[in-house]
Formats: structure tokens, sequence, C-alpha cells
């Protein structure tokens, strides 16, 4: 019965179900339901936080109203959402381009790359990037955790700080991070990656580091996510993505601004250390370029 009730559902815009299941709603879940279908359009970067706050409810009662309307989570809902946007921009976009208002796909990427790394600029707190950097300095050691496209990400952060003579390192694998993290000690720091600040394996894996004593930095985009609430130090990336655009280059260019912050101020920090370590790195490679 569940199957032939998604599939019926799965052809029906999300608006038109919320409406046709409205009236069994209790008066709290009417709320949730009255701020989705005001907001559609913003609701699908919320976390379960952002629209419980912004209602006035508890979480529990947005997941009650998603699986009322037939999601088992919140992350299948707002994928619904992220379906019918992405069905009503394709059909604004072909009625722009019969009538003239066509934007070139090349202008629009460089907008949003070019605002991720404003929106991150403005997002960003500089005593809490100044304090990750001082941490960064003493470690003795540094561990970048993320999976997906925020392991690329971490593994770019690797490659960026060995250049300035630091000894990190990036770990994308799920068990191996949980192994990591098990045997880190309060000297140690974890930088832990991921957009929606929901990763299970990443979260679950900062949760050992710091119970064993690790200090938590998060790069994320949600200020109010699972991530930040067990992380010491937040650095918010810019570039939000909906669930239909995991892996946006908008999002990883917000967190690569960030790595680049955190990794070019320790080199401002240990400057003549770190230009030796440049030199060095950059002539270990010289005979692998033509």
């Amino acid at each position: 019965m569940q199957v032939i009730q998604n599939q019926k559902q799965a052809n029906k815009p999300i608006k038109t179900y919320i409406n046709s299941c409205y009236p069994s709603l209790t008066k709290s879940e009417q709320k949730v339901a009255d701020l989705v279908l005001e907001k559609m359009e913003n609701v699908m970067y919320y976390s379960v936080t952002d629209l419980a706050d912004m209602v006035g409810v508890g979480e529990t009662t947005v997941l009650r109203f998603c699986r009322k309307i037939g999601y088992k989570a919140y992350q299948e809902f707002k994928l619904a959402i992220a379906k019918d946007q992405s069905n009503a921009q394709g059909e604004q976009q072909e009625n722009d381009d019969e009538n003239g208002k066509h934007e070139t796909f090349i202008s629009a990427i460089a907008a949003n790359s070019i605002s991720a790394i404003q929106e991150t600029a403005s997002m960003l707190d500089e005593a809490a990037l100044e304090k990750a950097i001082e941490w960064i300095e003493k470690a003795r050691s540094v561990h970048f955790f993320g999976v997906g496209t925020s392991g690329l990400t971490a593994l770019d952060a690797k490659n960026r700080f060995l250049r300035i003579g630091r000894r990190t390192d990036a770990v994308i694998d799920s068990h191996i991070q949980a192994m990591t993290a098990s045997t880190l000690t309060n000297e140690d720091v974890v930088i832990g990656l991921t957009v929606s600040g929901s990763t299970k394996d990443t979260i679950d894996s900062l949760k050992i580091a710091r119970e064993n004593g690790a200090h938590i930095i998060s790069i994320t985009y949600y200020a109010r996510s699972p991530i930040t609430k067990i992380s010491d130090i937040v650095l918010l990336s810019g570039g939000k993505e909906s669930p239909m655009e995991g892996g946006s280059l908008a999002a990883k260019i917000g967190q690569l601004f960030v790595i680049d912050l955190l990794c070019t101020g320790l080199a401002l920090r240990t400057k003549d250390f770190s230009l030796s370590m440049k030199e060095r790195t950059a002539r270990s490679v010289l005979d692998k370029i033509y």
C-alpha cells in the first residue's frame, strides 16, 4: 500500500500533495505546512533545525509532518521539493528563451562561484578563524575528515598544507575515520567537512575524536546542524546546495576558500619556514614537469 501511495505521490507536485493532506494534520503540523507552502523555494536549503525554529515548533513536529505527507525522512522531503523546483526552473528557462531573456550557463555558473566566495567571506567569524589557525599551528597532528565531495576537499586541504611543510592527513573512508579518531588525544585537531552539517559518517567519527579529547573544527554551511553541536569551532562556508545539487561547484568553492584562509593564515604565522618548504616541495616535483 505504501509503495502504491509513494508512486502516486511521485506524480504530483509536492504542493498539491501537502494541500490534500492538510486537513489531517495537527495544528502544529499545519504551521509547518503553511511555511513550506509559502517559502517552498527556500525550504530545500533549510536544515530540520532551521525549519523548526522558523515555524516555532520542535524538530519532532517537522519529522512527523514529513512522515504524514509520505516521506520517511526530512532529507527525502527536501529532495522532493528540489525536484519540483528543478522542474519549475526548467519551465521558466524555456519561457525566458522564447522571450529572448536567455542567460548563458557560463555566466550563471560564474556568478554562482563568485557569490559563494562573497557569501563565505561575509559568514566567517574572524576570531574563530584565528583561533582555528592557532590550534592547527600548535597541534601534534591535524586530520581532515570528509566523505563524498567533501572528501575531495579534504584531500585538497592535505595537499595545500603539505606544501607549507605541515604533515596533515585526509581521511575519507568512514571506517578509517573512526579508527583514526579513536587514537587521538587533546594534542590533536580534527577538521570535519560537510556542507549539510548532517553527514552521519563524518559526525559519528568526530564524536569518537571528541570523546578522546581531540579539538574539533567544522566547516559547514549550516550554523545550526548536528555537526555544530559537537564542534569547538565552527567555520561557515557559503555556496548552499539543494538535495539535487550534491557536490555543486559553488559549495566546494566555499569550502576551498576556508581551507585557503586556514593555510594562508598558518603560512603567515610561520613565514620563513613556510616559504622554505614551498620552495623545497616545488623543487621536489620539478622533474615531473616538461
